[in-house]
């Protein structure tokens, strides 16, 4: 009976021993709805953009403007997984249907030198982008915060690049020979850059694209703007870039090579148009989809598409052109803390321990960057950003004056950055849990208003002048 009662008391013991540690790991834990501000990890925030903004030298007078691109080809060996659709169950690529490329573009004023980067990819993987400021930073004064990084977000672009249960899901198992070869791609695709600056001016504008682009989510807004800038060296050399925020998904997971979907076929006839670079960078996707013509084949229908876009940028950029060679450039970027993880499948009242990230392997940081070009704003936000949030936003910056490029993917992932009156929304009406707004909505309900403060404190760093320093002594 002795014994019984030990073997009981030990079970009993092991038993409430599992329940804790399930419960300190997995949860449930309860769901919180404090916010943000006055928290100390934000303050830290906002005391990293001031310090990132201390490294630039703003001026209402610039010097002449001096850019530069680069392009390097980012194709996959055959086998390589595909990014972006977990129904491929990281089944091996089959080989190339059209090219991907990661290019870059680098403007300076004499004084500040800032690089924007778009990929043919899916996202732009933490591991990579670090690699690539490390090795930038050794061959030139470039610092982390003067790269802008963000993706087309093309679902048919090489994967397989991070490590971590979520990323095998999303991206096919991890091969730790890929991000040397992306990194060592994205490098050369910086250097070009850098080093073919050269006195040049520009122009840019914005087109409505509305026709090409919808809400998938609800009826709801869109983010209709077509962006667009013409870049133009004194010898004639051009580049021209463009930002869309519908999601590159025409094509399914039933199709296994590697393709820049619409995004290429739109820089493809841009090029094949005007002679020039064509950079595409993807936008505020979240909850974007595109709106293709009609094709009996899903490759017609990104062809259609793309070249839709490239005519509305043709007909834009084939007037005179009011073009600038002067424009102050700034940029601010760094790694910040984020809320506390709050997974929600089952229950808005219940969240999975934040402690799961650690199994997971999610981060609890996300990079957040700017970059100033006169009065263009390039800004980006760690994962799928929502484009009724970026159209908002661009209304906000026309109001100061400004041209505000939205996107993603800014070198790290943290899900789904929805509005936050969507935040309770975690079921849609057929009672299946939302993609969107549910099972990738990681960071709490009060994203949207998190990432539009500091947006608001990047632009407000930049777009003034530098006030005259006092000396203290």
């Amino acid at each position: 009976m002795r014994l019984f009662k030990r073997i009981v008391s030990g079970l009993l013991v092991v038993f409430l021993l599992i329940a804790g540690l399930f419960l300190t790991f997995i949860g449930p834990w309860p769901a919180y709805t404090s916010s943000f501000e006055n928290t100390a990890y934000f303050n830290r925030n906002l005391q990293l953009i001031d310090q990132a903004a201390t490294l630039n030298t703003l001026t209402d007078q610039p010097d002449a403007l001096l850019c530069g691109w680069g392009v390097a080809n980012l194709n996959p060996p055959k086998g390589v997984p595909l990014a972006g659709l977990s129904a491929r169950e990281g089944a091996p690529s089959t080989g190339i249907h059209d090219d991907v490329f990661v290019k870059a573009v680098a403007f300076s004023d004499g004084e500040d030198t800032a690089v924007i980067v778009g990929a043919d990819m899916l996202l732009i993987p933490t591991n990579v982008a670090d690699l690539v400021r490390e090795a930038v930073a050794r061959e030139t004064p470039l610092q982390a915060s003067n790269i802008f990084f963000t993706a087309s977000h093309s679902h048919n672009s090489v994967g397989a690049f991070a490590p971590g249960l979520i990323a095998s899901i999303s991206f096919g198992p991890y091969d730790p020979a890929v991000p040397p070869v992306l990194a060592e791609a994205f490098t050369k695709a910086v250097l070009d850059a850098y080093n073919s600056l050269a006195p040049a001016k520009f122009a840019q504008g914005a087109v409505d694209a509305t026709d090409y682009i919808r809400n998938r989510t609800r009826d709801a807004g869109v983010d209709p703007l077509l962006n667009w800038m013409m870049i133009e060296k004194e010898g004639g050399e051009r580049c021209v870039m463009t930002r869309f925020s519908a999601h590159p998904t025409i094509l399914n997971s039933s199709t296994m090579e590697v393709s820049a979907e619409f995004p290429g076929y739109l820089q493809r006839r841009l090029e094949e148009k005007t002679g020039a670079t064509a950079v595409y960078l993807g936008g505020a996707v979240g909850s974007m989809s595109p709106r293709a013509p009609q094709a009996e084949i899903d490759f017609e229908k990104c062809e259609l598409l793309g070249h839709a876009l490239a005519e509305l940028v043709l007909d834009a950029t084939e007037a005179d052109l009011d073009y600038t060679d002067r424009a102050d450039v700034a940029s601010v970027g760094a790694s910040m803390e984020l809320p506390s993880l709050q997974v929600r499948l089952f229950s808005p009242n219940w969240r999975l321990s934040p402690l799961v990230r650690h199994i997971v392997g999610l981060s609890n940081r996300g990079w957040v960057g700017a970059v100033k070009v006169g009065d263009v704003l390039f800004v980006n936000t760690p994962g799928d950003f929502s484009g009724e949030i970026a159209a908002d936003w661009q209304d906000w910056g026309e109001a100061q004056g400004l041209s505000l490029w939205v996107s993603g993917f800014s070198g790290d992932y943290a899900g789904y950055i929805s509005p936050d009156k969507y935040y309770h929304e975690l079921f849609d009406h057929k009672g299946r849990l939302s993609y969107e707004t549910g099972q990738l909505s990681w960071l709490g309900p009060h994203m949207e208003s998190f990432f539009t403060t500091l947006m608001e404190k990047m632009v407000d760093v930049m777009h003034q002048p530098a006030p005259a320093l006092v000396a203290a002594w």
